[in-house]
């Protein structure tokens, strides 16, 4: 029987500190957290199933329109006359690989009412300006375009003209915003659109460049918005669709516990900037100082408008349907990765007020005992099954290293909960790619074969074990740089913007957008080209565009 060497004596000693009362508890914890999320996740699915099973009964009931809503009359031109006007904002920066395909599902909708498209730039060096400016200039033959769609519509779904009644009140254009000086840039831009909205919008809708989003999304949030005044955001979630690098699949793993909070159609605490519907008065009004806070100093649009609305008790909801694919840039390096991480926990470092900061420090600690709870059991499990390997291979004693079966067994506990959860991600991700293809019957089919669940696993566990870094990172740093613009928060509000293009970075970091110059082509295909190869290819499945 083999002497103990001083690194198995290390191993072992340390696999027994892990038996103790406090490390047994941490290792429980870990198996509830995962358990939690997995119920969480199921939750979420089951809300997404309801909605897909309801549209296809609607289908089989007759309602070819399912996908766009519940009752196909609600298409008739007497209702869609008295639909009312949306201005949809949409702040742009840089150009890169996926937003010519996200533009042209956003201004392609099949809102029955009136709408606007705003995009906004900071100035016409920007690429995404002359690239959209093309996209417009085609989009000036909408009615063309949509007698396209309407021949290919027609041959599937019989009385498909009803859908386009006031297709000919659309406007999209392109407005330069500037520099911002008190905010960030994308809220400066957000707030330069809303200047520039319709004077009879009752709606304005921001989205972000990089969502995807379906034909009939505007309908539903603006019904939802009709059905309960008192809502005050109407928001939604995103697929996010990794490109194969770690960093993409760490993003994809850092959204999904949102997908609860987003999944049961009422309330949430949850608000993705990416996608908010909000009362056109409330800007023009300034009610409830939702332009001043973010004027004044805001960082972070989703933030500012959540501290806000809990200031002021103030509803925030978001439809089952309102989930949207999220394409991630193939390029996407781990050093992107990280910068987005830190933007993301520099985020509650500006506030509002005393309330909204006390708030943001109680996410702070909560998710820092939290992503590192998630972490270390795994790395107890790893040093007891190597103990119990060491056992094994060199024949030890259990009386000799007195070492129990106890570590073992949390292992393997820790196992089971671990592959739950990842088969409720695995379902909820396939229910949410189902319901994506539903939404978006033109559109290339998405897939979950694309979906590498080792490296998801690895993600689950570099994302937890980064995001406190990353947090304590911003709260001492205080700057970030976010989309080559340096922000530096003082109080809880920017106080000093730095614009340097030689010392910033060439490209966003989850787009991977160029930001500076005329380095993206733009587009060559046209729009009225694009729709048309979405009609001949409606029915084959294709693996997303990413």
């Amino acid at each position: 029987m083999s002497a103990l060497h001083s690194a198995d004596s290390f191993l072992l000693s340390l696999s027994r500190a892990f038996c103790s009362p406090l490390a047994v508890f941490i290792q429980i914890q870990g198996c509830v957290i995962c358990l939690t999320l997995a119920i969480g996740w199921a939750f979420a699915a089951y809300v997404r199933k309801r909605e897909i099973n309801r549209i296809e009964d609607g289908i089989k009931g007759g309602n070819s329109f399912a996908f766009l809503c519940h009752d196909i009359y609600e298409l008739e031109h007497s209702n869609q006359v008295n639909l009312p006007r949306v201005s949809v904002v949409m702040p742009l920066k840089g150009f890169g690989e996926h937003n010519l395909h996200n533009w042209k599902s956003q201004i392609t909708s099949l809102y029955g009412g009136p709408i606007e498209f705003l995009f906004v730039v900071e100035s016409t060096e920007d690429p995404a300006y002359h690239a959209v400016s093309q996209l417009i200039t085609e989009f000036k033959c909408l009615r063309a375009s949509f007698e396209l769609l309407h021949c290919g519509f027609s041959t599937c779904f019989p009385g498909f003209t009803a859908c386009f009644s006031n297709q000919g009140d659309v406007d999209a254009r392109v407005i330069v915003a500037g520099l911002s000086t008190t905010c960030s840039q994308k809220i400066h831009n957000q707030l330069v659109g809303v200047e520039n909205m319709h004077k009879d919008s009752k709606y304005v809708l921001f989205l972000d460049d990089d969502v995807r989003f379906h034909p009939g999304s505007i309908g539903v949030l603006t019904t939802e918005m009709e059905k309960n005044p008192e809502i005050f955001i109407q928001t939604g979630y995103p697929l996010d669709l990794p490109s194969g690098t770690l960093g993409s699949y760490c993003i994809y793993e850092y959204h999904m516990p949102c997908s609860m909070g987003f999944a049961t159609g009422g309330k949430t605490f949850f608000l993705w900037g990416g996608c908010m519907m909000m009362h056109a008065d409330d800007f023009r009004h300034d009610n409830y100082g939702v332009v001043s806070g973010l004027r004044d100093g805001g960082y972070s649009d989703d933030m500012t408008l959540a501290a806000i609305a809990g200031a002021h008790k103030r509803l925030i909801t978001s439809p089952p349907v309102a989930v949207f694919p999220h394409p991630i840039a193939s390029d996407l390096t781990f050093s992107r990765y990280w910068n987005y991480l830190r933007k993301q926990t520099f985020v509650l470092e500006s506030y509002i007020s005393t309330v909204n900061w006390l708030m943001n420090r109680a996410l702070f600690l909560t998710h820092f005992y939290l992503s590192w709870g998630f972490v270390a059991p795994y790395f107890m499990a790893m040093v007891h099954v190597a103990a119990a390997l060491q056992i094994y291979i060199k024949d030890y004693s259990y009386g000799e290293t007195t070492c129990t079966s106890g570590g073992l067994l949390l292992a393997i506990w820790l196992a089971i909960c671990t592959f739950t959860e990842l088969l409720s991600m695995w379902n909820l991700t396939r229910i949410e790619v189902q319901l994506c293809n539903i939404l978006s019957p033109e559109a290339p089919k998405l897939s979950l074969d694309y979906y590498n669940w080792s490296m998801i696993f690895v993600a689950m566990l570099v994302d937890n074990f980064l995001y406190p870094i990353s947090a304590f990172w911003s709260h001492f740093s205080q700057t970030i740089n976010w989309s080559g613009i340096r922000y530096n928060l003082k109080n809880g509000k920017i106080h000093k913007i730095e614009r340097n293009k030689d010392k910033g970075p060439e490209f966003t970091d989850l787009g991977g957008k160029h930001l500076y110059g005329k380095k993206a082509a733009t587009p060559k295909a046209s729009l009225l080209g694009s729709l048309g190869r979405s009609l001949a290819h409606w029915h084959q499945p294709k693996k997303y565009d990413v």
